[in-house]
């Protein structure tokens, strides 16, 4: 029996498939969801720890002074500001502004690179204090 090439499977390497910002912008907006989502039983053990008594609550700030424990916190508040805007912009999609191909993907950039920037902004605040 012989197949004709719309029959056969295809193999999809997705290492090459080029997607356009607003699919790497939607594909982190998940990913940061669900990253956080994840981590919150870990951040309320601390906050559970820290209310406990003056020890735990000196344990906490132990924990919080690791240089390790600063950059995970910076990545965490870098998740949660790249999902807060990406959040902000798909609800203005749903309310068909910024909908054009242009808009949308103006905004897309803008989002990533807010992303990005606030990161630095937050690990650099975070190291300083």
């Amino acid at each position: 029996m012989q197949y004709n090439k719309t029959q056969r499977p295809v193999y999809l390497n997705l290492l090459q498939i080029k997607l356009p910002v607003t699919g790497i912008l939607s594909i982190l907006h998940r990913l940061t969801g669900v990253l956080m989502v994840f981590s919150l039983p870990f951040l309320v053990y601390l906050l559970d720890l820290s209310l406990n008594n003056r020890n735990d609550f000196d344990a906490v700030v132990m924990i919080f002074s690791h240089p390790l424990m600063k950059v995970l916190l910076g990545i965490y508040l870098w998740f949660l500001a790249h999902h807060l805007m990406a959040g902000i912009r798909f609800l203005l999609l749903d309310l068909d502004l910024g909908v054009e191909k242009d808009a949308a993907r103006r905004s897309a950039f803008i989002v990533n690179y807010l992303g990005l920037i606030l990161f630095v902004v937050i690990l650099y605040g975070v190291f300083s204090v």
